[in-house]
């Protein structure tokens, strides 16, 4: 598995450096360049994450055996993945939360300064979504273990 995160590692940086150095050779890019890079870049992650995937199934299957034989429970594994799901997509709410609300703010904010701590209320609660979602997570980290 180490190998596969390498080769991930590795597509990553030549993606960026062949980015950067398209962006200093050629000034003006079509759009027929574009697609080609950014076809290039996702063929090569999908097969270095498809390789990533082949290669942990052995692990997954050892790790089933080990839960059958006395290891975490399917329930517990399962208030597990809950628990990310729960951070995960309580991130994903603030942030869209946050994008649309501070936005709007900036914009209030430069048409009249005096609205500032007004506005700074309004990011804030788009931010405290994801604290909800991670004291979710921390409840069912704490029923489990």
């Amino acid at each position: 598995m180490e190998f596969f995160v390498g080769v991930a590692i590795v597509v990553a940086v030549i993606t960026i450096g062949i980015g950067i150095w398209f962006l200093r050779q050629h000034k003006k890019a079509t759009k027929e360049d574009v697609r080609r890079g950014i076809k290039i870049s996702t063929g090569s992650f999908a097969a270095a994450l498809l390789g990533s995937v082949l290669v942990m199934i052995p692990e997954v299957v050892y790790g089933a055996e080990t839960a059958a034989t006395g290891g975490l429970s399917v329930g517990a594994g399962l208030a597990l993945i809950a628990a990310g799901l729960s951070t995960g997509l309580a991130a994903i709410g603030a942030g869209q939360a946050v994008a649309a609300v501070g936005s709007s703010a900036v914009g209030a904010v430069t048409e009249d300064p005096k609205v500032l701590g007004k506005t700074l209320i309004f990011v804030g609660l788009a931010e405290g979504i994801a604290i909800y979602g991670l004291i979710i997570s921390i409840l069912i980290i704490g029923k489990v273990g």
